[in-house]
Formats: structure tokens, sequence, C-alpha cells
């Protein structure tokens, strides 16, 4: 069976790969996100197949100071995650935390599947514009987004 490592930041990247809880019977999977108090369920829900990440934003100035550091902690968490689950694939759909574990599975010669969000229809996203060179599949949900990544797949709306 073929071990799928499903990874997004918290929030609406998150709902939004949750979206494809359905397949994840298909697969042996694991679930990588931010650790916060609205995700702690998660891990009740898929018991033993949830790691979480050091949640990390820089929307206000104290926190563009600390974050270098937390994407840095991440980066080393990603390397022991995937050494740890050795997946065949990962599966995202962003954001900032989620871009070095899609780099680490192409250094390892393993599928990288981008799902860019649905709430973007306008233009590239700051993972998408680092993830797509990488990605074996780089999906939009908004047709208007293969203006921007012309090598993407058209695959719909999730939700």
């Amino acid at each position: 069976m073929k071990k799928v490592l499903f990874i997004a930041s918290t929030g609406g990247h998150l709902s939004e790969l949750l979206q494809l809880s359905p397949i994840f019977k298909n697969y042996d999977y694991t679930i990588i996100t931010e650790k916060t108090k609205s995700n702690m369920g998660l891990s009740q829900k898929h018991p033993n197949r949830v790691y979480y990440l050091i949640a990390g934003t820089y929307t206000t100035f104290s926190a563009k100071i600390v974050y270098p550091f937390k994407f840095i902690a991440n980066c080393f968490k990603s390397l022991y995650f995937f050494l740890k689950v050795k997946p065949d694939v990962v599966i995202t759909t962003g954001a900032h935390n989620t871009v070095p574990m899609c780099y680490i599975a192409h250094l390892f010669k393993k599928k990288v599947i981008f799902i860019e969000t649905f709430a973007n229809s306008s233009g590239k996203t700051k993972s998408g514009k680092l993830v797509y060179p990488i990605a074996d599949k780089f999906i939009v949900q908004w047709e208007s987004m293969l203006e921007f990544y012309p090598n993407a797949i058209y695959g719909g709306w999730i939700y």
C-alpha cells in the first residue's frame, strides 16, 4: 500500500486538505499540520497518524522576529517526520510550513502533489511559486489560475 503524507498549515489550508479524507483509507496515510488548539482533535480522529509542526505566523512585528527560528526548527522537524514516515507521495494544500517538506520529498525523489488554495483565484501564492518548479503534479482549483501556472492541472474545487 502506498504511503501518502498529507501536509497543510492550520486553518483554511488544513480544511481544504481534510476535504480529501475520503481517499485516506486507500493509503497508509499520515497527516502533518501545525500544532494549535483547534487541531488537537485531529489526532483522536486519526490515531497514530498525525504529527505536528510548530505553529508559526508572521503577522505582527514580534512574530516576524520569532518566525524565522520557528521556520528553521520546522525544517528539521519536517526532515525527521519524512525519515520516520518514509512516504511515497507528499500531498499538500500549502502554505509556508509545508514548503520544506515538498523540497525534502523532491530531494528523495518522491512524488510531490501541490493543490493551490481555493482562496486564491487571481495570482500566485508564495508557497505555490516555490513548489511549482519541483511539483510532479500541480493542481489549481480555478481555471483562471492556469494563466499563472501553465503546466498545472485544473482540478476544480475540492469543497
